[in-house]
């Protein structure tokens, strides 16, 4: 049937996108579907596997993370996170949460969005488990960013007026949250003309340094044209002729951001944890964890019962 195939191309390119940016009303946590209510159990082990991660930043001797986490199924483009912010210890709504950008479901628009690790944490949209990833910087490149994140004229000045999950990578039209988080680097490590355009110059200089999208190839071209077109936060008319003609789609994604980082800053150290059900590996290296959540010889694994 028609219907059911445009739906999966329209499913399919969320998540390319894979954004699932968590709002701050809870009714939108899972890109404007409501989210699955958490049992007891669950939402005790998402409050100690929360624990477990705050405890490795405050250990860590550092003041903010890039984080990320898992959130819409990427599997079929070889993508384990979807979306990405700042994690800051000085952040005022309390220590570690994470500034984000994220897309307003009722309003239609992008905002930026201080949120708690934990409830952060909730929108990795399986109530059984899922995978962060945290990258801790080398202390100059985290210096320069601190007051860059948590600078509230900024953090709007590099916001697009419209979302688009699917953003093109180089295009100002639109923005996605991933892009967001790398046009901040790009500010705070790259210095901007305070009366300069925000996003046109961070942009030149990720264009500079190197920075490549992560790309994705989209099979079902004509029926993704289409799903573009009647959903509000997918957007095709930023992306190049010549890409849209192969259906191919290049967008920021934590992918994209952490290859640019370990490339520019060797020094930059990364953990990542994941949990299944009462199972929670840390790891410490940048090597992914197996699929499934399975420790390697050297990770630290936590049961939570």
């Amino acid at each position: 049937m028609i219907l059911p195939a445009l739906r999966r191309a329209a499913f399919a390119l969320a998540l390319l996108a894979g954004l699932a940016a968590t709002p701050a009303r809870a009714e939108a946590l899972r890109y404007c579907d409501t989210p699955t209510a958490l049992g007891h159990g669950q939402r005790d082990r998402l409050f100690r596997f929360a624990g477990i991660v705050r405890d490795e930043l405050e250990g860590s001797g550092q003041r903010l993370a890039l984080v990320a986490r898992s959130g819409l199924d990427l599997s079929r483009f070889g993508m384990r996170y979807s979306h990405a912010g700042v994690s800051l210890k000085g952040n005022a709504v309390a220590p570690w949460s994470v500034r984000q950008l994220y897309y307003d479901c009722e309003e239609r628009r992008p905002r930026i969005f201080d949120q708690g690790l934990t409830a952060f944490l909730l929108g990795m949209s399986n109530e059984d488990g899922g995978y962060l990833s945290v990258v801790l910087l080398p202390e100059d490149a985290a210096t320069a960013l601190e007051p860059a994140a948590l600078d509230d004229r900024l953090a709007l000045r590099l916001l697009a007026g419209t979302y688009s999950a699917n953003a093109y990578v180089w295009g100002l039209q639109y923005q996605n949250c991933n892009q967001w988080v790398a046009e901040l680097l790009a500010s705070a490590w790259g210095g901007a003309d305070p009366s300069g355009d925000a996003r046109a110059q961070a942009q030149a200089w990720l264009r500079a340094q190197g920075y490549e999208a992560s790309t994705f190839h989209v099979p079902f071209a004509p029926l993704s044209m289409w799903a573009v077109a009647v959903t509000p936060w997918l957007h095709h008319s930023d992306h190049p002729s010549e890409d849209l003609q192969q259906a191919v789609y290049r967008v920021s994604m934590p992918a994209s951001i952490e290859a640019f980082v370990q490339a520019r800053l060797p020094a930059a150290r990364r953990l990542e944890f994941c949990r299944s059900g009462a199972r929670v590996v840390v790891r410490r290296g940048w090597a992914p964890i197996a699929e499934g959540c399975e420790p390697g010889p050297q990770d630290r694994v936590v049961m939570l019962d």
